[in-house]
């Protein structure tokens, strides 16, 4: 099976995204390769369901990483495989507070990315809900 081969472009005439000395974000992932994988919604749930870091978005990201990195891992892909991530957050200036986190999950592969600010997600605890696409050969 042929590997996949991918490539982060970014246009010179579009703005980069940098916050606190990391660029956030590619605008384009360009994949060649076999296999697609989707990864719904993750919110901060462990494994038995509870709520993580109630009120605490710094510990919510961590947990939905390790959320999204569990779901690769099923699928055999790795955070390293990420092609677009779309971030819903409940606000977003708390949530660029935290870069640091989003780039220990996100910054190796650096896919697409939309961030969003919605009023709630599924529960009143969650604070941030991650979906993600990734590409595997």
């Amino acid at each position: 099976m042929a590997s996949a081969k991918r490539e982060n472009i970014q246009p010179p005439s579009l703005h980069q995204r940098v916050v606190s000395g990391h660029l956030l974000y590619s605008h384009v992932v360009a994949v060649e390769g076999r296999r697609m994988v989707f990864i719904s919604g993750q919110l901060a749930r462990d494994r038995d369901g509870n709520v993580v870091g109630r009120h605490d978005m710094r510990a919510q990201l961590r947990q939905v990483g390790e959320n999204l990195k569990a779901a690769l891992a099923a699928a055999g892909a790795t955070l390293g495989d990420l092609v677009k991530t779309t971030t819903f957050v409940t606000d977003i200036d708390e949530y660029f507070k935290h870069v640091d986190v989003r780039m220990e999950y996100f910054g190796a592969a650096l896919p697409t990315s939309t961030t969003v600010e919605v009023r709630k997600l599924a529960h009143a605890d969650f604070l941030v809900e991650v979906e993600a696409i990734a590409m595997t050969a």
